[in-house]
């Protein structure tokens, strides 16, 4: 009776998997609704999550990020995915991930570590300070707690420029040597052109313009260096990259410049060029974001193309030999080689000071060295003016050559005369090119009549040499006719000698073949007439000799039958002998009685 009342009390198992199945899903359900509805959050690509613990011991003084089990800004970030934290525990802070773009490096500033030694401003992995090395393109997931990147240009060397390196840590290096591995100072190795990722604290790069540039010097009105400018390609980023670096390097020289001028430095401003735009404060992504949109850029105007070109506000001017002020218009070709742009960079330093400590002195110093040997005549007409422009030259190439600086012409382009003798100079050498010029018409109108004779003679001569050649082709038409005929006739008289030859030859072949053919027969048939008689000779006599012939010339099948004929006559039986069947040509001759 209790069994069929209660019936489950038979099944003691299945009772207790249903109570762990109830329990199971009671407990379970809230813990999946409390994981997956508040502890999940996702971090998209391109993101990391900054974690920070509420819960833990205390970090030491000194310490900003916390490691398992300390209370804080943890160390490690959490990548890309789906992960479970409980926000009752832990806090999230999802941020962008760092993005190097091309053409760019990141500098790491380290604000956790071990403190640098005494003198040292740039940190390895593991001190705090500013990393030595350099982060390329790319993605890094650094905690922005603990790690600082700015994002910079990577140095891009343009064609025709050298980079000069000078190291910024180190010991210092001596004065009059090139700086090595760990010393501070100009490095012997310059960069070639190229693109390199450089940390800006640890190393300086100067821009150099190697190759032919001019010094282009107008009278008193100054000059100006004239250096190449950029050569643009078909990779629009790149040229952006090495504009940045001319504008950077023209920004240096201007400094320079300006606080060179109050040490008597006597070079102008720098040429014009076009000024890069003030960076806008933004994040690590939305800066990447930007710079990579360069690479989208059209190509770059003729206009936006920098130069590190600069003028002067010196001039080349001297007395002349019989005491006239002379000033000149002038270019001086001059090239700074690979090999000696950091030597250069070194003892004088940039391409201004170059020019205004070692090129300007020499040109203005040799300029009136030999200029005042001239007087102001030499420099109006063109061999004295070309004789000092070689000697000038010469002089600059030789002296300059000592600096590691060499010259490739110093080109005259015009002489600054005063008035007072350049009038009456002018005036003379007009009148005297007047001169000239008129023997020269003179000589022309005598040529003229010359050639005018000439030209008549040659007409006539023309005609006679028409002459001459119809004479000449009669000549020679006439003695190919003679020949020709001459050869025709001699050809005939040979032809009539082969053939009577011939004749004689076929005659005579004619009568031998008939004698031999006579002679054949005279032998064959006389020795065929011996043969005979030889033969009627051993038969004894021509009748047997016959009868052998006759007998040799029977067929094979005759057949001879002998009948014996008896009383009566040979013919009576012939019938009943059987014999009567057989030709007459098989019968030859019957036996005599």
């Amino acid at each position: 009776m209790d069994g069929a009342r209660f019936p489950e009390r038979r099944c003691p198992v299945k009772n207790s998997l249903k109570i762990v199945v109830l329990a199971v899903v009671a407990l379970g359900l809230p813990w999946f609704v409390w994981q997956w509805g508040f502890c999940r959050f996702y971090v998209e690509p391109d993101e990391m999550a900054v974690i920070t613990a509420k819960m833990g011991a205390e970090l030491p003084p000194g310490q900003i990020l916390a490691k398992k089990g300390q209370r804080g800004i943890q160390e490690d970030v959490l990548g890309e995915g789906r992960h479970f934290l409980n926000p009752w525990l832990y806090e999230r802070d999802v941020r962008p991930v760092a993005i190097i773009p091309p053409g760019k490096v990141g500098i790491v500033t380290s604000k956790v570590g071990d403190d640098l030694p005494e003198g040292e401003f740039l940190a390895e992995p593991g001190q705090k300070g500013i990393w030595r090395n350099v982060l390329g393109p790319g993605k890094y997931r650094m905690n922005p707690a603990g790690y600082q990147i700015d994002v910079v240009d990577a140095i891009s060397i343009p064609i025709g420029y050298d980079g000069v390196v000078t190291s910024l840590s180190g010991t210092q290096a001596q004065p009059s040597e090139f700086a090595q591995a760990g010393e501070k100072g100009v490095r012997s190795d310059v960069l070639q052109p190229g693109l390199y990722f450089v940390n800006p604290r640890e190393y300086k790069v100067d821009v150099l313009e190697i190759g032919v540039n001019q010094v282009s010097l107008i009278g008193k009105g100054g000059g100006a260096v004239i250096t190449k400018s950029l050569l643009a390609s078909q990779n629009v980023a790149m040229d952006r990259l090495q504009q940045n670096v001319l504008q950077e390097q023209q920004a240096k020289r201007a400094d320079y410049m300006q606080s060179e001028a109050s040490s008597g430095m006597r070079l102008g401003r720098l040429a014009p060029a076009p000024a890069a735009s003030a960076p806008k404060k933004m994040d690590v992504a939305g800066r990447a974001k930007a710079e990579a949109e360069v690479w989208e850029r059209k190509p770059m105007l003729p206009e936006e193309k920098a130069s590190l070109s600069f003028v002067l506000n010196q001039f080349v001017e001297f007395p002349s030999r019989d005491g006239f002020e002379i000033s000149l218009d002038m270019t001086v070709e001059f090239e700074l080689l690979p090999k000696d742009v950091a030597w250069i960079f070194r003892t004088y330093g940039d391409l201004p000071a170059a020019v205004d400590k070692v090129i300007m002195p020499q040109i203005l110093s040799v300029s009136r060295l030999k200029g005042s040997a001239y007087g102001a005549k030499d420099f109006i007409v063109g061999e004295g003016r070309e004789k000092f422009q070689n000697e000038l030259t010469d002089a600059l190439a030789a002296t300059l050559a000592e600096k590691r600086i060499r010259i490739h012409a110093a080109l005259i382009r015009h002489v600054n005369v005063p008035g007072q003798i350049l009038d009456p100079i002018q005036q003379a050498s007009l009148a005297q090119e007047q001169d000239l010029t008129n023997q020269e018409k003179q000589n022309t109108a005598k040529k003229q009549a010359e050639l005018n004779t000439e030209l008549s003679l040659i007409g006539q001569r023309r005609e006679q040499v028409a002459q001459e050649t119809e004479k000449i082709k009669a000549l020679v038409k006439a003695d190919e006719e003679k020949q020709v005929a001459e050869i025709q006739g001699d050809t005939m008289r040979q032809a009539a000698e082969i053939e009577k030859q011939t004749a004689a030859v076929n005659a005579m072949r004619i009568t031998t073949l008939g004698s031999a053919d006579a002679e054949v027969v005279r032998l064959v048939e006389g020795e065929r007439a011996k043969g005979q008689q030889l033969k009627v000779k051993a038969f004894g006599d021509a009748e047997a000799y016959n009868l052998w012939t006759f007998a040799q010339n029977l067929s094979e099948d005759l057949q001879i039958n002998v009948l014996h004929a008896g009383p009566g006559t040979l013919w009576t039986d012939l019938e009943n002998a059987g014999l009567s069947d057989l030709g007459a040509g098989q019968i030859l001759q019957a036996p005599k009685k």
